[in-house]
């Protein structure tokens, strides 16, 4: 893993575009098209203002993303693939395929299962993503299941990350935030050929020093992150705050 730290969240945002960017442009020159797992979040709005602009031809990549929560319609604010729809293709235009995880479905067993067939033997190019304040990676809170090979599972939200999505304006109340969310396995994630994790903000910086000290255990699964060699931490001076000692 390598770590970056820019010097505000604009320049973060940039730097996490430009890496996506060149992923992938590389992977359709080499083998005619990409294959993308896209993150969410407040963290990740300057950067997808920066990707969206690529010259990329986006008919030739095949897009996943991270996580849903369940029971949410694709039309709820907080839904992701919504916020994807918003952020990312409504401005690109038409993508190759984008596999929306449908978190609303009556059967969540066969729509993860859908998922890990969709997925099943795909080479990921480029996996966007963000930490979360709990730690987690997706929506694998802790104690995270780093056992399981299965690309998709179904997870229980723990109350910390809940009441960060209150905070950050997602939902109007902590009982408001499902308890349960689909999300991609530690173990998928860690499969992606590439993968830019951005981090900016003061309130990420603990989650950052488990990120980069922490023993690898189901309480700190972004720590997984330090096994990866093509992985990029981005961090600006607010979230690299407990780290910079050892980096200046």
């Amino acid at each position: 893993m390598r770590v970056t730290i820019c010097e505000n969240k604009r320049d973060l945002g940039y730097q996490a575009a430009k890496l996506g960017i060149e992923a992938i442009q590389a992977a359709i020159e080499k083998q005619g098209k990409a294959t993308v797992v896209l993150s969410t979040g407040i963290s990740q709005y300057i950067m997808y203002e920066h990707l969206t602009k690529a010259s990329i031809p986006w008919e030739k990549v095949e897009l996943f993303h991270l996580d849903e929560y369940v029971g949410i319609k694709a039309g709820h604010k907080a839904s992701i693939r919504s916020y994807i729809s918003t952020h990312f293709i409504d401005k690109v235009g038409k993508v190759g395929t984008f596999h929306a995880i449908q978190g609303d479905s009556e059967d969540l067993e066969a729509e993860v299962q859908r998922l890990n067939t969709l997925i099943a033997g795909k080479r990921i190019d480029l996996l966007l993503l963000g930490i979360g304040e709990n730690g987690h990676i997706a929506f694998n809170d802790p104690p995270a299941n780093l056992m399981t090979r299965q690309p998709y599972i179904l997870v229980d939200l723990d109350t910390r990350n809940r009441k960060q999505q209150v905070r950050e304006g997602w939902f109007s109340s902590f009982e408001d935030v499902p308890a349960q969310a689909i999300s991609m396995s530690v173990h998928q994630i860690m499969k992606a050929k590439t993968i830019v994790c951005a981090v900016p903000d003061q309130r990420k910086a603990r989650s950052v020093a488990m990120c980069m000290y922490d023993q690898v255990s189901v309480f700190a699964p972004c720590a997984m992150l330090r096994a990866k060699e093509d992985c990029t931490l981005l961090l600006d001076r607010s979230s690299s705050m407990l780290i910079m000692g050892d980096r200046r």
